[in-house]
């Protein structure tokens, strides 16, 4: 019998109520990788993009939850995700969301149909979970965005895994570190284990969790890229890599 990934618990700042295994379901993450490449996806490849996309939604919930205290509501509204992206540039991931979305136009009329957008609402029942797990809620609007983000983010992560596997490892690599004037700085990355993603190994034709831990050395930076190699090395620790 296959083993099942660990369930790690979140760490990361300011985070009250935890959900321990990613919401995202990884036959989903593989219906987006199938829209962009035709290369095989591992078991433990889709654990670990369904985490990495679990910590970055989870990040920006975070900091959606932080706006929206400060104005004395509960329910989470477009104008907190656009301040948890405007104070933590670490979460503007997704960027093919932007156009689609009205939040990020001011004008519906300049935005096209979220339903026009390949996947649209297929994170849906993820994105409402993962809320749930915060302890939060969000008016439609919030969740579609949330939604949409996580299927941007995703196809993203998909295009650089299998550029990752092509090109037998990252050939674009570097390391941004912000310092917030006032609070102490960020502890330092792991860079062995990054560069040792910078070196791929293993077949041409699958993508496997390493290649998927690369990828997301490119889509993210900071502590977020941290937290979501960490969370994504555990939750995947025991899983089979076919």
């Amino acid at each position: 019998m296959t083993a099942q990934p660990a369930r790690p618990e979140r760490t990361g700042p300011g985070t009250a109520s935890v959900i321990k295994v990613s919401p995202f379901k990884p036959s989903l993450v593989k219906a987006v990788f199938r829209d962009v490449t035709p290369m095989h996806v591992s078991r433990s490849a889709a654990w670990a993009a369904a985490s990495v996309t679990r910590t970055v939604l989870t990040e920006i919930i975070d900091g959606a939850r932080r706006a929206a205290a400060e104005e004395a509501r509960k329910k989470l509204v477009p104008g907190d995700l656009l301040s948890a992206i405007g104070r933590n540039v670490e979460l503007d991931v997704g960027n093919q969301w932007y156009c689609h979305s009205p939040t990020f136009h001011g004008k519906r009329s300049r935005s096209r149909k979220p339903s026009a957008v390949v996947g649209a609402h297929r994170f849906e029942a993820g994105v409402k979970k993962l809320l749930r797990s915060q302890g939060a809620t969000a008016v439609p609007v919030m969740v579609r965005d949330l939604d949409g983000i996580a299927s941007a983010f995703l196809t993203d992560l998909a295009r650089d895994a299998a550029m990752v596997v092509r090109e037998g490892g990252v050939k674009r690599f570097g390391t941004v570190t912000l310092e917030i004037p006032g609070e102490p700085a960020p502890p330092p990355l792991l860079e062995d284990s990054l560069l040792a993603l910078s070196v791929r190994r293993g077949d041409r034709r699958t993508i496997g969790r390493d290649d998927i831990l690369a990828a997301t050395t490119i889509q993210l930076f900071g502590g977020v890229r941290q937290r979501a190699l960490t969370e994504a090395g555990a939750a995947t620790q025991n899983t089979s890599a076919g």
